[in-house]
């Protein structure tokens, strides 16, 4: 380990932490010093090695091509120098930090969570709920749970489940629809940011979205499906938004039909580090959920 004598630790820590979060603001409040503190850090570093590891840009900080290599070296040893402080310090408690979408974690995974607890008690779970793909190998995220195509790269995905569209809406509403066309004859509640299509799930009976009548809109899926439970209008749905609401009686799937949208459900984790226990143990948790509700789902939609 003679070459860490060249470099100043604190130095690298800087550099890892301002790659990581791309800003000398965010570094800074990780690491408790001042911006300066952590801009002169990565300064002193990058002479030290004699070459550029951070590139300065409107938007923070982007690492050069070879700094993206160390960046990530440097990642995975701090984060073994954590968990040996962790193991050292007699800490049996282990955080599984989870990526999710805002939607999928307040509809789907956190009424279910508790279950998880008591499987593994030893577990503590942090959500950061959030859009955005975080990269497992430049964050301390154990792993993500997205909606999408499985186009990611440089991750790990595998896919969980595909989803499946359907009309929702109040049971009374449900009592005026016999027919698919019956759905002309209800309000419509909408997204507005909502990649799904009526169209997808007409098609197959002969229909078009042209055919359906005005509603009210929302730029948020679950605006909408509190819009539908209050009677508000007809929504188009999928299985981890509105299977709980249909299971309490709330919504009510007046038609059998469900309908692969091009999305699915991926689970990512980091496609360089070795999986830890408790993303194994998440994962078994998780498909084991993943059953049972499309056991539910075809219970709930008769």
């Amino acid at each position: 380990m003679k070459n860490l004598n060249r470099v100043h630790l604190n130095g690298l820590r800087a550099l890892e932490a301002a790659g990581r979060l791309g800003s000398l603001q965010r570094a800074a409040d990780e690491l408790g010093v001042s911006p300066g503190a952590v801009s002169q850090q990565i300064i002193k570093t990058e002479r030290q090695l004699g070459t550029t590891v951070l590139e300065r840009t409107p938007r923070g900080f982007e690492p050069t091509q070879s700094g993206r290599l160390l960046l990530a070296r440097l990642f995975a040893g701090f984060r073994e120098l954590d968990t040996a402080v962790e193991a050292a310090a007699g800490q049996t408690e282990t955080t599984l930090t989870i990526s999710v979408a805002p939607l999928f974690a307040s509809k789907w995974l956190v009424p279910r969570l508790s279950r998880f607890r008591k499987l593994h008690p030893d577990i503590r779970v942090r959500l950061e709920a959030t859009t955005e793909l975080a990269d497992p190998d430049r964050s301390d995220i154990d792993l993500a749970l997205r909606i999408g195509t499985g186009n990611w790269p440089r991750v790990r995905v595998e896919f969980l489940l595909p989803q499946e569209v359907f009309p929702v809406c109040a049971p009374e509403l449900a009592a005026q629809l016999s027919t698919p066309a019956d759905l002309a004859r209800l309000p419509i509640v909408r997204d507005t940011n909502s990649n799904l299509s009526w169209d997808q799930w007409l098609r197959p009976f002969g229909l078009s979205e042209t055919m359906l009548a005005a509603g009210d809109t929302f730029t948020d899926a679950g605006l909408c499906l509190e819009a539908a439970i209050a009677g508000q209008g007809v929504m188009l749905a999928w299985q981890t938004l509105a299977l709980d609401a249909i299971r309490s009686g709330l919504l009510v799937a007046p038609f059998r039909e469900r309908i692969r949208s091009e999305f699915g459900y991926f689970l990512i984790t980091s496609a360089t580090r070795r999986e830890a226990k408790k993303v194994s143990q998440f994962r078994e948790w998780l498909k084991s959920e993943i059953a049972a509700s499309e056991e539910g789902m075809e219970t709930a939609i008769k």
